[in-house]
């Protein structure tokens, strides 16, 4: 690819969504959450900006509040950006200075691939990836010795692996360890719930949990796509934390898809705790750029949500 020629800004009902996702099949840095179907589920509103023929893309995820447009990130999606068979140096900038002005703050994450030349604005956040095309044994001996411990320890209580179970157990588990289930966050499970349908039904999706005397103490949605496994959705019970129940069920996933050429994406963290619990299992990190930007009128700079 040359250096970018024409970016359009489209809004949602201009955009063709048939090259929309052939851009995100082919891309070299392609990720399920820039699919068009992800984001007609997930996202309030988007509109996009597009490279000539659709030779590269970025969704543009949005809200509207007392009158003023912003871009924020949807929930459940941790990367967005630009997305192409290429990424050459200046396109980030190129297509970050494109966004219009009527986006007056912006709250986005951007993908790994999206690093190059970065403009002001941008700040790296963590994610953690686990290649998972090595022999279980090999992939075992990268586990901290805290992770073998757990797991020892879910074995011995009599812990045993469950899968492709209704989603309705995993959401249950994870609305009780939400703060506060309000409207919003009522909202956004429902979009998750039509989301999880879609992608099961086209085995893009699969439940694991762990069990102990038939009572669901872990639990966990698997997404796939771009050779990625992406750690989407856990609903874990207070009881199962110190039975190891967590680590037990990523090591199921582990010894399942051991072999197989996909990545584990766990999908953050920079919360040290969560950061520690990933890299535990051997994963290692993968950088990508967090956009932000407020040019509100000062009476407005605490717009949120």
């Amino acid at each position: 690819m040359n250096e970018p020629g024409n970016i359009q800004y489209l809004p949602h009902q201009q955009i063709n969504k048939v090259k929309w996702d052939r851009c995100i099949d082919n891309a070299v840095n392609g990720l399920i959450y820039a699919y068009s179907f992800y984001l007609d589920q997930m996202a309030d509103h988007w509109d996009a900006l597009v490279l000539n023929d659709y030779e590269a893309v970025m969704p543009l995820t949005w809200k509207k509040k007392y009158g003023i447009h912003y871009l924020c990130q949807p929930f459940l999606t941790a990367q967005l950006g630009i997305f192409a068979q290429q990424i050459p140096g200046g396109m980030v900038s190129l297509f970050i200075n494109s966004i219009p002005k009527k986006f007056r703050l912006i709250e986005i994450a951007l993908n790994h691939t999206n690093t190059g030349n970065m403009p002001a604005g941008l700040q790296l956040r963590m994610n953690y990836v686990l290649d998972l095309n090595y022999p279980i044994e090999t992939l075992r001996q990268k586990y901290r010795e805290n992770i073998r411990r757990n797991i020892k320890r879910a074995q011995q209580a009599g812990c045993t692996v469950t899968r492709d179970f209704s989603v309705e157990k995993v959401i249950d588990l994870a609305l009780q360890q939400m703060k506060g289930n309000n409207k919003e966050s009522s909202e956004n499970v429902e979009r998750f719930r039509k989301l999880y349908r879609f992608l099961h039904a086209r085995k893009m999706a699969i439940t694991y949990g762990i069990l102990l005397n038939d009572k669901l103490v872990a639990s966990c949605v698997f997404f796939f796509s771009h050779k990625r496994a992406y750690y989407i959705l856990v609903g874990n019970h207070p009881n199962g934390k110190t039975l190891g129940a967590s680590h037990s069920l990523i090591d199921a996933f582990i010894q399942d898809h051991a072999e197989k050429n996909i990545f584990l994406d766990f999908e953050g963290s920079d919360i040290p705790n969560l950061a520690f619990f990933y890299s535990s299992f051997g994963a290692i990190e993968e950088k990508y750029p967090f956009l932000q930007v407020n040019k509100l009128p000062f009476y407005f700079k605490w717009l949120k949500g």
